[in-house]
């Protein structure tokens, strides 16, 4: 049997799709969204009908039937710590992310977004979630904060980081269970994930205000600083919030968070520009240089993958940094469509578990 699988993957600046036929891509498609344009909405959650909308105008205007589509896949947002693998979404589900209980991010509309689309094509149309970003596999000594009431959790692009990670073993003849490689995300957040044999063990939470700065996160802010800015009154906690997430890093210094327009303000010679988007690979490679302590140095590969590595400035200042570490491997952009579509189309197949939240 053939099945058409419909793909989703809300990223915080971008809604990325891509349908196949079996495992044979037929389109992949990603609309950008400004800052500008996210600004107003306090909450993840009320983008859903703003990203749907945009999801159905592009079936329709390709033509694309949903009759025609027999599953729905969506990257898992911020569920409860689960293991890797394919979820169905159900009730339980939607309602943590609708409600925010484990935390707020755009992956948290993949979910919702998949289950009402299937929903509309028909009830026997299934919505699955795949790796989601709480994957957690860290070891009991990485979550030591410094502080019992603050722990450390697993938040990173797990999907992504575990597709390059395959991939990357798949062309060099090795096994993932049997390697030590560092993999750093470059998006919208930016995660650096400590992959030793098969399993993350430790990884920044680049999501809630750790590791580097990103195009819209402010990553490790000064704690005592950052306390007194929170009682200081000049602030409520939404925008607190908003300043770690979403409205800090590239788009705090520059007010963009645009990699490329940063770029091209650097190659025309903007010296600030040339200062901020410099101190962002700065960060990264100090995450990756910590990284590799937990690896005792013993690492097989140092792989950059995500958006942010199309841009030449970043890959090369940061390998000017790492590259004494391990071999660096640049994989740009994101597998993600592919991994989920995979995943789902085995699962259909009934190859791998469909597992419950």
């Amino acid at each position: 049997m053939k099945y058409r699988i419909l793909s989703i993957n809300p990223g915080s600046t971008s809604t990325k799709l891509a349908l196949y036929k079996n495992l044979e891509e037929e389109f992949t498609w990603t609309v950008r969204h400004s800052a500008q344009e996210l600004e107003h909405f306090t909450r993840i959650y009320d983008q859903y009908s703003f990203r749907k909308e945009v999801v159905i105008h592009f079936l329709e205007e390709s033509e694309i039937k949903l009759k025609s589509i027999n599953a729905v896949v969506a990257n898992g947002g911020l569920v409860r710590p689960i293991t890797s693998g394919v979820y169905r979404v159900n009730q339980k589900m939607l309602e943590d992310l609708k409600n925010e209980v484990y935390g707020s991010h755009a992956s948290n509309l993949g979910a919702i977004l998949a289950y009402e689309i299937a929903k509309e094509i028909g009830p026997e149309v299934p919505a699955f979630i795949v790796d989601p970003v709480v994957v957690d596999e860290m070891e009991p000594i990485a979550r030591i904060s410094g502080h019992p009431e603050l722990p450390r959790v697993s938040i990173f692009h797990a999907l992504n980081q575990k597709a390059v990670a395959r991939r990357f073993c798949r062309e060099f003849s090795k096994r993932y269970e049997e390697v030590s490689l560092i993999i750093a995300h470059l998006g919208g957040g930016i995660t650096v994930g400590v992959h030793h044999k098969g399993r993350v063990i430790d990884v920044n939470n680049g999501l809630d205000g750790e590791g580097p700065f990103t195009p819209e996160r402010s990553g490790t802010l000064p704690a005592g600083q950052l306390a007194r800015l929170c009682f200081s009154g000049k602030y409520s906690y939404l925008e607190i919030r908003r300043m770690i997430t979403g409205r800090g890093g590239l788009v705090a210094y520059l007010g963009t968070n645009n990699a490329a327009e940063v770029e091209e303000k650097v190659e025309k010679g903007d010296e600030y520009a040339n200062l901020i988007y410099k101190a962002m690979a700065y960060q990264i490679s100090k995450e990756i240089g910590s990284a590799s302590t937990v690896l005792f140095g013993k690492v097989d590969a140092i792989i950059l993958t995500g958006g942010g590595a199309k841009s030449k400035l970043l890959v090369q200042w940061i390998t000017d940094r790492v590259s004494f570490i391990a071999p660096i491997y640049v994989y740009p952009g994101e597998d993600e469509m592919f991994a989920l579509t995979e995943s789902a189309y085995l699962a259909l197949r009934g190859e791998i578990p469909i597992k419950e939240y």
